[in-house]
């Protein structure tokens, strides 16, 4: 377990202090994948390294599994260091080495013997996929490889704890995706807690558990994969996951359609959100039924967040004004989120919540 308990870093620079990190508490939990997601200068890269002490807090402690890391004197803290790898977004391999003696180069001070490490040497790249390479250099290697190759030499001495700063952001989205996939793998596979430091929300969707924000240096918000992306309480995080649903994509393009930019007197554009299996064509096909009220499908998207359906329809209803109001009061009974993003050639952006029902 990581614990975070009240974290600033002040930097001081020609007589002026700037806070990078402040007032952070956060507990990761053993073998959770854990997602650190800002924009640039957000301070996420700053704490990613007080867990490991590379840099140093301001104020505030770091326990890993109850060892306070502020308190260790020097080789205590290098020996508690071996149980924490790292990666980063430019791999930092060494280019006159070959791939193998990159990943040896972390055994260097471990006490196994010449033939236990070319042994462990090989199992690490057969573990990450580029066994084959071992005899290449780094710069014979595309990007992927390369952090392939990072990652084994960060699992040489069997960390406990991966932590990755921006691990992907040089990486194309194919081998974005590959990365992560693996990343999957080692958790699984090893019960490595995986820390991972990245501005792209798509990023924590493919592979998070759980996920914390943050803007000039605050954690603004924190929870489970599911409950932020399903219910989103700041400005940034609904902008961070708009972006990475690509809804706002769909809207603009949607309302730049001349049919749609004028909408009859008798209809409104509305988007409707839901978590798992709650609602699907017959529930939207009984709005007719039940309320006289056409529903025209527009866009529609599925995300599946640790295994969970998360999904987003924006679609037109088209009827008598009192039969609108009370679709949308029936769909916020089955659990679904609605909002009216134009009515009558007027953008709107009233939430209708039933009160009492369970809307997320």
């Amino acid at each position: 377990m990581i614990e975070l308990k009240n974290i600033d870093v002040t930097f001081k620079e020609k007589k002026q202090e700037i806070a990078a990190v402040r007032e952070v508490n956060l507990t990761i939990e053993d073998g959770d994948v854990y997602g650190i997601v800002g924009y640039s200068g957000a301070g996420k890269s700053t704490l990613v390294r007080v867990i490991n002490l590379l840099q140093r807090p301001t104020n505030g402690e770091v326990l890993i599994n109850q060892v306070n890391l502020t308190k260790l004197n020097q080789k205590e803290l290098r020996q508690a260091r071996k149980k924490i790898g790292m990666i980063f977004q430019h791999f930092n391999l060494m280019q006159a080495r070959t791939i193998f003696d990159n990943v040896d180069f972390s055994l260097r001070y471990s006490k196994l013997n010449k033939q236990e490490r070319q042994a462990k040497v090989t199992q690490l790249l057969e573990l990450v996929g580029i066994a084959d390479k071992a005899q290449a250099y780094p710069s014979q290697l595309s990007g992927g490889q390369k952090q392939r190759v990072a990652i084994a030499r960060a699992l040489a001495n069997d960390p406990e704890i991966l932590l990755c700063d921006e691990a992907t952001s040089a990486l194309d989205p194919k081998t974005t995706l590959q990365i992560l996939e693996l990343l999957k793998k080692l958790n699984k596979e090893l019960g490595l807690t995986i820390v991972l430091i990245t501005h792209e929300m798509q990023v924590v969707k493919e592979i998070c558990n759980k996920v914390a924000v943050m803007e000039a240096g605050l954690i603004i918000e924190k929870g489970s994969a599911i409950d932020v992306f399903s219910a989103p309480q700041e400005p940034l995080t609904k902008d961070f996951i708009r972006t990475a649903t690509h809804v706002d994509q769909a809207l603009a393009t949607i309302l730049e359609h001349p049919k749609f930019s004028a909408l009859q007197p008798n209809e409104w554009l509305v988007e409707l959100a839901y978590v798992g299996d709650e609602t699907n064509e017959p529930l939207i096909a009984s709005l007719y039924s039940r309320y006289q009220v056409s529903t025209n499908i527009l866009y529609g998207n599925v995300e599946i967040i640790q295994e969970t359906p998360l999904g987003s329809l924006i679609v037109t209803l088209q009827g008598g004004l009192q039969q609108r109001q009370q679709a949308l009061n029936y769909l916020a009974e089955q659990g679904v989120r609605t909002q009216v993003l134009k009515k009558e050639n007027v953008a709107a952006t009233n939430v209708y919540v039933l009160e009492g029902s369970n809307q997320r």
